[in-house]
């Protein structure tokens, strides 16, 4: 979602002035406000920021939010912020109450939110966020197991890769990591994650950190209400959905899930033979917030533009770099042999980075001939350094 410049007066003149420091800053509202939301921002060297509400979604600033946001989370008082800006940027002072107000009103519609996208952008355009210097990815993605619920899909993903999966509070310790770093965003990944036992203590452990959370899942295990409940109670925000139209099962899940006023992309893979447009149309009908389309045939890639513009007509918000789940129909494998001749997905090892069942970093999903490190064993500093 691309939120339009509140003002196009207040960025112009803020375009060109000092900074703010960079840096970590946050605040949470005292236990006795009706109105409860916590607040985290980080600041890059350039100006421009991110500010994660209520840990459920990451808001990209240009510099000229980042000046407003900083207010808030220092909760200084409205008087003192129009004095200042008015005479630092020699704006008038009804201006300057105009605009931080109008600032104002937008956190807070989007505190207020539900079913919110985890990823806003305010006053920047969407590609911006991956080609600035940052000092650290805006997001980690955490394949807490290559394990599948499919004995017959076990081929599909890298089962050799690693000899040992990371244990609860190893990847407590990754988050804390994750957290003391800036990362704002956290996707849990696999195969598939929910085999975990501990993933509800792992969402948890990251709420309480104030870090926006995603799974990246199959869905089984999602259609049993308990389960689900349990993750929704344990913090979780947003969630992909490995998805076949062709099974009745797959679409009772999906039902379910919607019902819980999520945030859900669904991912669907194009092969040969299959028709998805029946399917993505149903989909936006049931109230499906994204789609994530890939295909692993080079020979469809016309008609994978058409499905991508089929569901812009739906109104279905096209995501396309978060990793996809292991399976028959979608082996990443294949998609990484054929792009180590090419380039390598736009954001991958910047805007955010791979971590393996064992702890070793990748730039990306299935990026396997580089490793950057182990997030246990090297410090934040070398992994991001090599990066």
């Amino acid at each position: 979602m691309v939120l339009k410049n509140f003002t196009k007066t207040i960025k112009d003149f803020f375009s060109q002035k000092e900074t703010i420091p960079s840096g970590l800053y946050s605040c949470q509202t005292p236990p006795e406000e009706k109105e409860q939301y916590k607040l985290h921002l980080r600041i890059e060297k350039d100006g421009c920021g991110l500010l994660v509400i209520n840990a459920s979604t990451v808001l990209h600033l240009s510099q000229t939010a980042v000046e407003y946001a900083y207010h808030i989370i220092k909760q200084t008082r409205e008087k003192k912020v129009i004095n200042q800006t008015s005479r630092r940027y020699q704006v008038g002072k009804e201006q300057v109450r105009l605009d931080f107000g109008a600032f104002q009103n937008i956190i807070q519609t989007l505190i207020m939110t539900n079913d919110l996208d985890p990823v806003t952008y305010l006053d920047i355009e969407r590609q911006e966020p991956y080609s600035a210097e940052i000092s650290a990815p805006y997001r980690l993605d955490c394949a807490l197991t290559y394990e599948v619920n499919q004995e017959d899909l076990r081929e599909y993903a890298p089962l050799d890769r690693v000899d040992r999966e990371l244990t609860t509070n190893e990847w407590i310790a990754v988050m804390q990591k994750a957290y003391n770093n800036g990362i704002p965003h956290l996707l849990f990944t696999g195969g598939e994650p929910t085999l975990r036992e501990d993933l509800p203590e792992l969402l948890m452990k990251a709420e309480e950190l104030g870090l926006v959370t995603g799974l990246l899942t199959d869905g089984v295990k999602l259609g049993d209400d308990e389960y689900r409940n349990t993750l929704l109670m344990s913090g979780l925000d947003h969630l992909m959905v490995l998805f076949d139209p062709e099974k009745d099962q797959t679409w009772n899940i999906l039902e379910k899930v919607l019902a819980e006023d999520m945030f859900t992309t669904v991912h669907l893979t194009l092969t040969k033979g299959k028709q998805l447009q029946p399917g993505i149309k149903r989909l936006a009908e049931m109230g499906a917030n994204a789609l994530s389309l890939s295909t692993t045939d080079e020979d469809l890639q016309d008609e994978l533009q058409s499905l991508q513009d089929y569901a812009a007509i739906h109104q279905l918000e096209l995501v396309w770099d978060m990793p996809v789940p292991y399976s028959r129909n979608n082996p990443v494998t294949l998609e990484m042999k054929r792009a180590e001749t090419t380039a390598p997905p736009e954001g991958a090892g910047k805007a955010w980075l791979y971590v393996e069942p064992d702890g070793d970093v990748l730039p990306a999903q299935g990026m396997y001939n580089q490793i950057l490190g182990n997030i246990l064993e090297d410090s934040w500093e070398d992994i991001w350094q090599k990066e």
